[in-house]
């Protein structure tokens, strides 16, 4: 693939991973409860379910976007519900439970930030609507995989980024002192967003 027409691909999917919406809660969430650990192995994941998608829009795009109505659909509700859900044990959270920072945590916050990733459909629509625009005719399979790793890549990268800044300065220790407030201020944009996401409103 032309130098120049991956540049512009990464230019668009930094605008993306910088905007706020679902995954920046889903990855300070994480982050708060389980501290720098969990945080990234959220970011992880999340970059990998956006590769993920990045791969399957490449790969299938013509009709991906001819049943894509449906799809849409479908994939809004199953991610509405999982925001909600995750809105709805941050407000249940009692104070003093962190999750430790070992391997449970982690893979939690992997998983999580996989689903996240995985169940927006906003994803999906960027994704449609920037490859789209870029992609040349007659790629190949390492053409794929190289905008399937840029994209992981650079959203993974930032929310790493992200998480590994809260965790090293005194803002995550002030957030745990108000843990009960944070928990519920965090839970309450959760469910704000699936709210918003259900009625195609979504950020």
């Amino acid at each position: 693939m032309e130098l120049l027409v991956l540049a512009k691909i990464a230019g668009v999917l930094c605008l993306g991973a910088v905007s706020p919406g679902p995954s920046l809660a889903v990855v300070l969430r994480n982050t708060f409860l389980g501290g720098r650990a969990r945080g990234v192995a959220c970011s992880i994941g999340h970059g990998l379910g956006f590769g993920l998608y990045a791969f399957v829009v490449i790969s299938l795009l013509t009709v991906l976007m001819e049943s894509y109505l449906g799809l849409y659909s479908l994939l809004q509700l199953a991610g509405a519900a999982f925001l909600a859900f995750m809105g709805v044990m941050m407000f249940r959270h009692q104070e003093g439970t962190f999750d430790a920072e070992g391997e449970q945590g982690e893979r939690q916050g992997f998983v999580e930030g996989f689903l996240t990733a995985f169940l927006n459909p906003k994803i999906l629509a960027f994704h449609l609507a920037v490859l789209s625009q870029f992609l040349p005719t007659g790629m190949t399979l390492l053409d794929k995989l190289e905008v399937c790793a840029v994209a992981t890549v650079i959203d993974g990268g930032w929310y790493i980024i992200v998480a590994v800044i809260i965790a090293g300065t005194p803002l995550l220790e002030k957030m745990r002192q108000r843990e009960q407030v944070v928990s519920r201020a965090i839970g309450a944009l959760l469910i704000l967003i699936a709210g918003l996401l259900l009625f195609g409103q979504g950020a």
